[in-house]
């Protein structure tokens, strides 16, 4: 059991000229107002709080802490009052005991909502006094170290849960990582107890295979930094059972699949030391490059600073090592408590207070919160940083995954809402519906009657909900749009061979071939078609089977009299069909030749481009289908041509001659003459293919004194 004594060790360790005064009295209060009090293990009741003093004092904490830590269950737990404790040690220690006696005062009786209650208020002491927080956290240390002498299992279990949802989060948000290593291994093995003794095991027998490795690695790595003339310390260490399980999970491995089950970290005196040794060990192992993480130079949120490298090392085995100063050392393990300090009334350093401005941000909200359920989600978030909270105009809570727009959150609130989005106001401000939205924002969306999503917003949405929300409109749209064109394309093939489709529709003729192509209505079928998945000409041969006879017959007599093409024939030929409404797009005015792409517009056919046109990129593959030139069609097609010269007398003559020798007709031309004598001429010209307008620009460019042609489209 600890004693008092030892923790005035510890004080005077760090702190020689401490008065134990405060310390002395706080224990003999503690020890009288305890009396008679005992734990489940059969000691004294004040054994706790010398523990959690105790905690404190390795932690290197003010006098006012420790004396706090002392004191902090009397409130809760004995007669005594704030105002006791005010008169007797001072408002400052009165005020710590009291916050860590509210996160105590529990009026809920679901686990959850004392789960939420309890975050809630360790927000507000954090951003109160970061005291009552580490003084809570060493409560529950302690707590979990005497866990065994609970002698109910499920209420071992619910709080060691307990713990690793709430407790060893926000140790390591503060960077007091020891605390929550230890907080982790505990709780693991009162969660998990058969996983826990599984991976125990397996260390264990890891452990006995790789003392010789360990011992090898360590002195090469003093044999090298001896050499270097660079003074160190070098640990080599296991992880944690509770993060191999995590690893485990995670990423789908067996134990043995782990490279990094032990690592080793080298304590440096000096910053350029720390560089040194990295460049010493990379010349010595081959380093993996993308394993290479500065946070000395890019230190985490929680202040830890290190260098991480991973190796291969003896034998071909990775090796995972840590460079550190001693400095940044204790950091690590001590975390936000080796900065804060409050001798005599000193404050918090300033970039210290700077670095967890995320806690006053929920302070500042925290009366929006009504339902504890909802807090306890939406705090997770800052435990968890991959998550966002935001705030409706009434102060309702959203959570968003990080990266979320107010598209996402539009969604989140109603799908109406989201479809019908076209701005958006975030803390009073009008932004981009792209805007990356962050914790704390407060949204305002504005929207129209009737507006529609757009397939953009596919491009930066986050969450599930707001994709599948937007695809699924889109996908109803295209089915809506290709369904038309099915119809259109069925209606005129079918009529070409004398057949009427509706009315073979509604003799059920067509439900069955629907039916028997896997299809639950006739109009997925009819959709397909549009799609270009399916042709008319499937659907006519399988409802008249006898017809693809006399097709037959009928493509034979063609060939032997011939046939006058209609007018209405554009040489365009889809998936196998050649009458079918069709036009050409104006943005790449395709020619027979070119490598084209059909695209399905409504009410309008398929539209025709060019398959390197950048319209294309952007559309929708579900809307794109294949289309080909008819080889026995030709005619005419507008193309655009820009012919850059030098300028001299006669050369707009010279050209259009050597248009009008190709046999082409000249629809416009237009010519622009620069200050410098640099002339510009824009023909529209009709051709029967890209080869023929090929040769015409080829023959241009022999022109006199014509520097460059080239073809145009309205991408160019």
């Amino acid at each position: 059991m600890i004693r008092i004594t030892d923790i005035l060790d510890k004080i005077y360790e760090y702190s020689p000229d401490a008065d134990p005064d405060i310390i002395d009295r706080a224990y003999i209060y503690s020890a009288r107002v305890h009396d008679g009090q005992v734990r489940l293990s059969g000691e004294p009741y004040l054994s706790h709080p010398l523990e959690v003093a105790h905690i404190l004092a390795d932690m290197r904490l003010d006098l006012e802490s420790i004396a706090a830590a002392l004191l902090h269950d009397v409130i809760e737990d004995t007669p005594a009052t704030k105002e006791d404790i005010t008169a007797m040690f001072g408002p400052g220690v009165a005020h710590i005991v009291e916050g860590v006696t509210k996160l105590s005062a529990l009026p809920f009786s679901t686990k959850i909502a004392q789960q939420a209650e309890s975050l809630r208020k360790m927000i507000l002491a954090m951003a109160d006094d970061i005291r009552v927080i580490l003084i809570k956290l060493a409560d529950r240390v302690h707590n979990m170290r005497t866990l065994k002498y609970h002698r109910n299992a499920d209420k071992q279990a619910a709080i060691a849960q307990e713990t690793l949802d709430i407790y060893a989060p926000i140790a390591a948000r503060l960077g007091i990582f020891w605390m929550k290593h230890e907080l982790e291994e505990i709780a693991f093995y009162y969660t998990l107890r058969d996983e826990y003794e599984r991976i125990d095991a397996l260390v264990n027998r890891a452990r006995h295979e790789k003392e010789e490795y360990i011992k090898e690695v360590s002195t090469r790595l003093h044999y090298k930094m001896e050499e270097m003339e660079l003074p160190c310390e070098i640990k080599g260490r296991y992880k944690q059972h509770y993060s191999i399980y995590q690893k485990m999970i995670s990423q789908d491995l067996d134990f043995e699949e782990i490279y990094d089950v032990i690592a080793f970290r080298i304590i440096m005196d000096t910053v350029p030391q720390c560089y040194a040794a990295m460049g010493g060990i990379h010349s010595m192992w081959k380093p993996i490059y993308y394993k290479i993480k500065d946070y000395i130079g890019n230190p985490k949120p929680n202040m830890y600073q290190s260098i991480h490298t991973t190796v291969i090392g003896p034998s071909g085995e990775r090796v995972e090592i840590q460079i550190r100063t001693h400095e940044m050392d204790r950091i690590a393990e001590s975390g936000i408590a080796a900065h804060w300090s409050y001798k005599e009334g000193t404050k918090v350093e300033e970039n210290t207070g700077e670095l967890f401005a995320w806690i006053r941000n929920l302070v500042e909200n925290q009366e929006n919160y009504n339902d504890p359920d909802e807090f306890l989600e939406n705090v997770r978030i800052d435990l968890y940083p991959d998550e966002i909270y935001v705030f409706t105009p009434l102060g309702e809570i959203k959570t968003m995954p990080k990266g979320a727009t107010p598209v996402d959150f539009a969604y989140s609130i109603h799908t109406e809402v989201g479809a019908e989005c076209t701005g958006a106001k975030v803390n009073g401000k009008l932004v981009p519906l792209a805007h990356e939205l962050k914790t704390g924002d407060t949204i305002e969306i504005v929207t129209t009657k009737g507006h529609a999503p757009s397939s953009d917003w596919l491009n930066f949405v986050k969450t599930v909900k707001a994709r599948t929300k937007i695809r699924a409109w889109i996908n109803a749209r295209e089915k809506e749009r290709s369904f038309s064109l099915g119809r259109e394309m069925c209606e005129k093939i079918f009529k070409k061979k004398n057949q009427n489709f509706n009315s073979l529709v509604k003799s059920g003729k067509i439900r069955e071939i629907a039916e028997g192509y896997g299809f639950k209505t006739v109009d997925d079928l009819i959709a397909h078609v549009g799609f270009g998945k399916l042709t008319p000409l499937q659907i006519l041969n399988r409802a008249l089977p006898d017809l693809e006879k006399e097709d037959k017959e009928e493509s034979l007599l063609q060939k032997i009299v011939g046939r006058r093409r209609k007018k209405t024939d554009t040489g365009i030929i889809v998936k196998g069909l050649n009458d079918i409404l069709v036009k050409f797009s104006k943005c790449c005015n395709p020619l027979p030749g070119d490598p084209i792409i059909g695209y399905i517009t409504q009410g309008q056919g398929v539209t025709i481009h060019r398959k390197n046109c950048l319209n294309v990129m952007k559309m929708s593959n579900e809307r794109q289908i294949e289309v080909q030139w008819s080889k026995s069609y030709s005619e005419s097609y507008p193309a655009s041509i820009k012919i850059k010269t030098d300028d001299r007398f006669g050369l707009l003559a010279d050209i259009a001659s050597v248009i009008s020798k190709n046999k082409s007709n000249i629809l416009s031309a237009k010519t622009e003459t620069s200050e410098q004598g640099i002339g510009l001429f824009y023909f529209t010209i009709m051709v029967e293919s890209s080869d023929q307008l090929r040769k015409i620009m080829s023959e241009v460019r022999r022109v006199k004194k014509v520097t460059d042609v080239k073809r145009v489209v309205r991408n160019d």
